[in-house]
């Protein structure tokens, strides 16, 4: 198949600009399409408009190429397109159940400018059923439209117009922030839930440069592999959590007990770190996206609501963990390391920092934090005041004459730290490590009392 058929990314978010520049590295022509003109000129300006390693290299050596190209023109970026990829958000609501808003506007929008056949493949991840409503959306409003669409419509025996030929797949994906390129471009497998031959070999031709294992399934079920992904694997951090309170308890080594467990194949290490549990955008969302989903189809998931109950108790946990070691919070300085919901990405949505930081304050507590790279985005939310919030250039800064310092996201660069320098720039030398990053025994053997997880 043509190496060169035209694609286009509608969303160039999180997981809408690493596969529009993952395609891009493929040898795909790429036009990638969003609604925010501001990220619009970044994009175009060659900056990426948030941090994801590799990203800006990409995105360099891509404008440069000239295989992606942005733009704010959606109709544009559709008639010019023969595969496009939804990538948009799916906020969720009070509910739990996803916004579909944005995926039902885009839907409508592209049976406004259908001028041949389309392949619509669903990236975002939505309910089951989605690809259904998408395809019956399109086609709906395709027939309404098809009269005004020069050369877009054509007759059917009794003379009615209907839309152009038309396939939607569902083609989840599987991105991790802060691993999103790697995850893109070298990936477990790769997920197609497809109705035609046609798009199977579409999306087969794709991806067929990765060589990696491809699922090829019905759309419903690309769907629900999604969800039950996501779902497994905030259940294995929920149990590992679960687990590492009865090693506290009876004086065990959680870490001893997860490289054990993860040993057996059956098992695996993955998602067996024991902590203060699971934050971000997908994660939390999806699982109660899931959730609902069962309760509407009266499936008992009761499982998962207790997989859901035991990681929003870790804030309790740790805010617990906190009182017992410092006594009182008011009047306390609190030394915050990390702010981003994991390493290697500024994303600070659902992070649990967040949460943390707001219990401490209204204790009254005095927080100094620090971040490699999502202290902008924290300020947006916790600004800068005088004697409450502060935000600091080194770990350093926020470590000096703190009364205890907590580690909240396991930046690789906090392992290098020089921790004698850290303890020296204390009042109180005291380290509550919620991500159990560094080891007990050097950090007690350099003179801080040191409290982790579940060990």
């Amino acid at each position: 198949m043509e190496n060169k058929i035209p694609l286009s990314v509608v969303g160039l978010g999180h997981v809408g600009l690493p596969t529009a520049l993952g395609l891009a590295e493929l040898g795909w022509q790429v036009t990638g399409v969003d609604s925010d003109r501001d990220k619009v000129t970044r994009i175009s300006g060659g900056q990426v408009p948030f941090y994801e390693p590799g990203l800006q290299e990409l995105l360099s050596k891509h404008l440069e190429s000239g295989r992606f190209r942005p733009t704010e023109d959606i109709n544009e970026a559709i008639r010019s397109a023969s595969v496009v990829f939804l990538c948009v958000g799916t906020p969720q609501r009070e509910d739990g159940e996803p916004d579909l808003t944005q995926v039902e506007a885009i839907a409508r929008t592209i049976a406004q400018h259908l001028n041949g056949y389309k392949l619509v493949v669903e990236k975002s991840t939505v309910p089951i059923i989605t690809a259904r409503w998408i395809k019956k959306t399109i086609q709906r409003y395709a027939r309404a439209t098809a009269p005004v669409a020069a050369g877009a419509g054509v007759s059917n025996a009794n003379g009615e117009a209907e839309a152009p030929a038309l396939d939607v797949a569902s083609n989840p994906e599987f991105l991790q922030e802060g691993k999103a390129l790697k995850g893109f471009l070298e990936p477990d497998r790769i997920i197609c839930g497809v109705e035609t031959e046609k798009a199977r070999e579409i999306l087969t031709a794709i991806y067929q440069p990765l060589k990696r294992p491809m699922v090829i399934t019905d759309l419903t079920t690309a769907e629900l592999i999604k969800h039950a992904a996501n779902a497994f694997l905030t259940t294995k951090i929920s149990f590992i959590n679960t687990i590492a309170d009865l090693c506290e308890a009876v004086g065990a080594d959680v870490t001893q007990v997860a490289r054990g467990i993860g040993l057996d194949p059956r098992i695996g290490p993955d998602f067996l770190q024991a902590g203060i549990g699971y934050g971000g955008y997908c994660l939390p969302k999806d699982l109660r996206a899931f959730i609902r989903l069962a309760e509407e189809h009266r499936v008992d998931f009761d499982l998962l609501k207790a997989v859901e109950k035991v990681n929003e108790q870790r804030i309790d946990y740790f805010i617990k963990k906190i009182r017992q070691v410092v006594w009182v919070l008011r009047g306390k300085t609190v030394g915050v390391l990390g702010l981003a919901f994991k390493p290697g990405t500024d994303d600070i949505r659902e992070a649990l920092s967040q949460k943390i930081i707001d219990r401490l304050l209204k204790e009254g507590a005095s927080l100094q934090l620090h971040d490699p790279r999502a202290m902008a985005n924290m300020q947006r939310v916790f600004p800068r005041e005088a004697g409450r919030v502060s935000y600091c250039a080194s770990p350093y800064e926020a470590a000096r004459k703190a009364d205890v310092l907590l580690l909240v996201t396991e930046w690789p660069e906090y392992r290098e730290l020089d921790l004698a320098r850290l303890r020296d720039a204390m009042e109180v030398p005291v380290l509550v490590d919620g991500r159990n990053l560094f080891d007990p025994h050097e950090l007690r053997a350099i003179g801080f009392e040191y409290h982790s997880v579940g060990r």
